[in-house]
């Protein structure tokens, strides 16, 4: 599989521009000698000021990986399920919500649980990495969606009527229309 991995650059850029541009990349996990690859199909931004958003109180125990800065991978648990973002600007980052299998995958990868599941993400191991030099990270292939869908996050409770989410129009990976 060809393609440039995403650098610096790419990530330390405004948080929705990099929520948008996320789709149609690849995310990669080479973990314990298996390559698992997803293209990315829906993503959600959370900004520093934004009441839903984990870093919206400051950095906590929790929450450090949000700020230690541009591609950074954060993965907190909810509801014993893993979820993975990627960090942009300190203390504001993209959730990934959904991809569609490309290699090695099984599983459901609609909704941010199911995603790290199938591509063995976790907490534990995966908090904190640098997308940049470890065995996560996204790649750019070229692909680009051609109708990308702009609307309310979903799964929250507060802030819910901010466009912050985005996904591939027709895809059928997308966790929720």
């Amino acid at each position: 599989m060809s393609g440039k991995r995403l650098g610096l650059e790419f990530y330390d850029r405004d948080t929705l521009e990099v929520a948008k541009d996320l789709l149609g990349k690849l995310l990669i996990s080479e973990k314990g000698g298996e390559r698992k690859v997803v293209r990315i199909v829906e993503t959600e931004a959370y900004l520093r000021d934004d009441p839903a958003s984990h870093s919206y109180r400051g950095e906590t125990k929790r929450n450090r990986s949000m700020f230690k800065g541009p591609g950074t991978l954060y993965v907190y648990t909810m509801h014993r399920q893993n979820c993975m973002n990627v960090v942009t600007k300190r203390g504001e980052a993209v959730l990934i919500r959904a991809a569609e299998p490309v290699e090695n995958v099984s599983g459901n990868t609609r909704g941010p649980g199911r995603l790290c599941r199938a591509l063995g993400i976790n907490r534990a191991e995966d908090d904190g990495k640098s997308l940049l030099s470890s065995d996560v990270y996204l790649l750019d292939d070229g692909f680009r969606p051609e109708d990308v869908v702009q609307t309310t996050r979903i799964g929250i409770s507060k802030a819910k009527d901010r466009p912050y989410r985005f996904y591939v129009k027709g895809s059928g990976y997308v966790s929720k229309r």
